[in-house]
């Protein structure tokens, strides 16, 4: 199930365009209070006219009907990353975080901490695996409200941000490179939707190519994070950082299914 509903996808849009809900409504061919619905639960009780309304928007008028007609991502082959754990916590919303690990050293880092880091420690700890880093694609609560009981337990761990209050030896650096085991993991600006948002690339050595990108919440399956005010930086990062990687790259998000950048170029309406 897609993180946003076609309804969510406009009003994303909508707002980041800064166009009225009276606009967007006559261009959708629905009265107001209807069309306020179909924001909020993606349902509307007469046809919605997507190519106007999208033209509005900013958004892809075909891709954007592909997202109301209930198109989800490819489950992705994890085939090559059996050391790849997507947990899923809820608390009103569901957020994901994220475990990989190097087969061989046992080496494993985290992505995010969601809102509870017990399933990670417990993974963590069945895998008889030694946690080296942490790493934060950004500073909203839904993203570190383990992050305490993680350091407690691994003191040793090494937390790893781009938020400009982090203390320099944990601030991420443009051209960064990290090492676990095999695994070099390199990092992108990729603010907008926050001040502080990065993406973590995570590739085995020695290729190069990046097989895993750990986006958080710039980008989601056919969506995007909410940037009001800043939608025009968000998509140029999503773009230049993110949708330029291989098609093949695999995309892990803050929220819903984990897809592709294939997956994204050709059926996420904001691009």
């Amino acid at each position: 199930m897609l993180e946003d509903h076609v309804g969510d996808v406009v009003r994303k849009g909508r707002l980041h365009a800064g166009v009225a809900v009276e606009a967007a409504a006559a261009a959708a061919g629905l009265p107001v209070d209807e069309y306020e619905a179909f924001e909020a639960n993606g349902k509307a009780t007469r046809p919605c006219q997507f190519g106007p309304l999208a033209a509005l928007l900013g958004l892809n008028p075909a891709k954007l009907e592909r997202i109301a007609a209930g198109w989800t991502p490819a489950p992705p082959d994890l085939g090559r990353w059996r050391e790849l754990r997507v947990v899923t916590t809820t608390a009103g919303m569901s957020v994901n975080a994220y475990l990989v690990w190097d087969e061989v050293t046992r080496d494993a880092a985290v992505f995010d901490t969601g809102f509870d880091a017990a399933p990670l420690i417990q993974l963590i700890e069945e895998n008889g695996l030694l946690l080296r880093y942490l790493f934060l694609t950004h500073g909203h609560a839904d993203h570190v409200a383990g992050l305490a009981t993680l350091r407690a337990r691994y003191p040793k761990a090494r937390l790893r941000s781009s938020a400009k209050s982090a203390p320099p030896d944990q601030r991420n650096r443009p051209n960064d490179f990290l090492m676990l085991g095999s695994l070099r993991i390199t990092n992108r600006d990729t603010p907008g939707h926050a001040e502080d948002g990065v993406t973590y690339l995570v590739g085995t050595w020695p290729e190069d190519a990046p097989h895993v990108a750990f986006v958080g919440d710039a980008i989601f399956a056919g969506s995007m994070g909410g940037a009001a005010g800043n939608a025009a930086l968000a998509k140029e990062k999503i773009v230049q950082q993110i949708l330029s990687l291989p098609p093949a790259t695999l995309i892990c998000p803050g929220h819903g299914p984990l897809t592709t950048v294939a997956e994204e170029k050709a059926n996420n309406p904001f691009f």
